[in-house]
């Protein structure tokens, strides 16, 4: 039986005398897979049932990035220690901050935007609940006293949430399919900002379900024109014959936090 990370300290053995559910060793067995399945699909989906969180705009991009302040805080210190290395890395911080602070500002667009709606059509910021474009978007929901979402995921080494999601909605997952699922239960736009693996890995998901009509069609939006260009070739699945022409509407390119927002609100006509 392999162990989830964070719960080798547990027993390991079932107690016959512990109810089922009570027992953590039993609901850790593999033939249990289901039911825990089953527990991360429920949890979630029942406590933002009850926060009224009804419709989200998921954000997620590079956990790496992070806000100007601290990018240049980054450097003055590698300037200090004259460590090239350092200073290498800090520039690069520096170059990207804008990211962070563009996803600040879109969730603040976001929230602001849908202050005092009702619940059927209120759109709440949700992100991956860690750091780097994550932080910036549930922060910029806070900053204006708006409640966002964070389904984080359990990693082996644990990815903390950060410290802007609102209390009671940061969640966290084991199994990576259950959490991509909650991402698209409530998602009325999908704004991608540049990222590596794990943002590649969510938005092509994310594509393929809305090319194959498993989803329905909304906003998907890849902030940041130059670097999706850059690191996907879109024409060149159509060239290829790989995708149809028709597949490129799936997506938008934008460039403004403003631009994000207002096609989403074009969309759903807020």
């Amino acid at each position: 039986m392999k162990i989830m990370p964070h719960l080798e300290s547990l027993e390991s053995t079932p107690q016959a005398h512990r109810l089922a559910f009570a027992d953590p060793a039993f609901m850790l067995r593999s033939e249990v897979r289901g039911i825990r399945l089953q527990l991360e699909l429920l949890k979630p989906d029942l406590m933002q049932y009850e926060a009224g969180i009804e419709h989200t705009v998921v954000v997620f991009g590079s956990a790496r990035f992070m806000s100007l302040e601290k990018a240049q805080h980054l450097l003055q210190h590698a300037q200090t220690l004259a460590d090239e290395s350092l200073i290498a890395t800090a520039q690069t911080a520096l170059r990207n901050a804008h990211y962070y602070e563009a996803a600040r500002l879109f969730a603040r667009m976001v929230s602001q935007g849908c202050t005092g709606l009702p619940a059927c059509d209120r759109l709440t910021i949700c992100t991956g609940g860690g750091p780097g474009i994550m932080e910036a978007a549930n922060r910029g929901a806070q900053e204006v006293g708006a409640q966002s979402v964070a389904l984080n995921i359990e990693l082996a080494h644990e990815q903390a949430p950060n410290p802007y999601v609102t209390e009671g909605l940061s969640f966290k997952f084991h199994y990576f399919a259950i959490r991509k699922m909650h991402f698209m239960m409530r998602a009325k736009a999908l704004v991608a900002f540049p990222g590596g693996f794990g943002t590649l890995d969510e938005l092509f998901e994310i594509l393929t379900l809305v090319q194959t009509r498993k989803s329905q069609m909304v906003p998907i939006l890849l902030y940041g024109t130059a670097y999706w260009k850059k690191i996907v070739n879109f024409e060149a699945l159509v060239e290829e014959g790989t995708i149809s022409k028709a597949d490129l509407d799936c997506f938008h390119f934008v460039d403004e936090p403003a631009q994000a927002w207002t096609q989403i609100k074009t969309f759903h006509q807020l």
